[in-house]
């Protein structure tokens, strides 16, 4: 079995060595990071490349969030780490409830904090773990794995195309060794690790870049952002109620004493406070025409003033 695996990833370009650092451990303190920080201005080139992909993954989420359904990152380790990370962002950022996009790793909770390696190589785990979420084909699940090849999330991935589901996966490895049956790859190659094999490191920011992108273009694409600011954000922090009032004081005009007034009016929902405030209407009828055109704030205010 050890053999097997030693084969499966021995050619794997994020178990290659770098030719450019292979003398970083004699190198200065200061050599040392500036060679990190060359290799690390060359992924968001890299991840370029892959922006059709992204924006066909961005669609079916969509799509799938529309028709009733919730998006799941599933991964190991790092991989893992990251996409519970983008997950946990949503509800405050944009006003999601927290099982609308949940993130899955391998060893559960403890593994957030205190690496669970081996928990990557089940299988049977990794479906395991999706189905008891409660996951249906309506649902959309996103595997990642620099490696491409981590059982875990190998599994989950196939359990959720076996009941119908749609399936994307973020990986490392060429689209040419992409072997794994999804809707959709996204291929960040990324190339070999300053340290060999250390993928928290280009390849994590790869695809941190990535999960940025499918959740940011998807809360924009369900409404959640007018212009460019934030405005279905839950007021759960100080920091987060004086940005509500910010944000309607910079849309609307208004001072900062109106803005908390109609934010007040609103119940503390900025986008019901900036359709009230520029198409002139009370709560209720703000509210309708949010609802009658999908949560669009710009769409609501055009059709009031109509």
């Amino acid at each position: 079995m050890s053999r097997s695996i030693f084969d499966e990833i021995k050619d794997l370009v994020t178990e290659a060595s770098n030719d450019k650092t292979k003398e970083i451990d004699v190198k200065s303190t200061l050599e040392i990071v500036k060679l990190i920080n060359a290799e690390d201005k060359t992924v968001a080139d890299t991840v370029a490349e892959e922006l059709p992909y992204i924006a066909q993954a961005v669609d079916l989420i969509v799509q799938s969030l529309r028709d009733g359904g919730r998006l799941f990152y599933i991964g190991a380790g790092t991989s893992g780490r990251l996409g519970v990370l983008d997950a946990s962002e949503c509800p405050p950022t944009y006003g999601t409830d927290p099982s609308l996009v949940q993130g899955i790793i391998a060893g559960g909770r403890e593994a957030l904090v205190r690496s669970q390696e081996g928990a990557e190589d089940s299988a049977e785990n990794g479906a395991r773990d999706l189905r008891e979420t409660g996951f249906t084909a309506k649902d959309i699940v996103c595997g990642i794995a620099a490696s491409r090849r981590t059982p875990y999330v190998v599994g989950a991935v196939e359990y959720a195309r076996s009941i119908g589901a749609k399936t994307l996966y973020v990986t490392c490895n060429p689209r040419s060794e992409m072997h794994i049956a999804v809707d959709v790859a996204i291929c960040a190659v990324v190339g070999p690790e300053v340290v060999m094999g250390s993928t928290r490191m280009k390849a994590g920011t790869a695809t941190k870049l990535i999960l940025n992108m499918l959740t940011t273009a998807t809360m924009i694409k369900l409404g959640k952002v007018y212009g460019n600011m934030m405005v279905d954000l839950r007021m759960t922090s100080k920091k987060l109620v004086e940005r509500s009032k910010r944000t309607v004081m910079m849309v609307t005009g208004l001072s900062y004493d109106d803005a908390a007034a109609v934010l007040e009016k609103a119940e503390g929902h900025v986008k019901t406070a900036i359709v009230m405030s520029l198409a002139g209407v009370d709560q209720a009828a703000a509210k309708a025409a949010l609802a009658q055109h999908d949560g669009f704030v710009r769409f609501a205010i055009d059709s009031l003033k109509e």
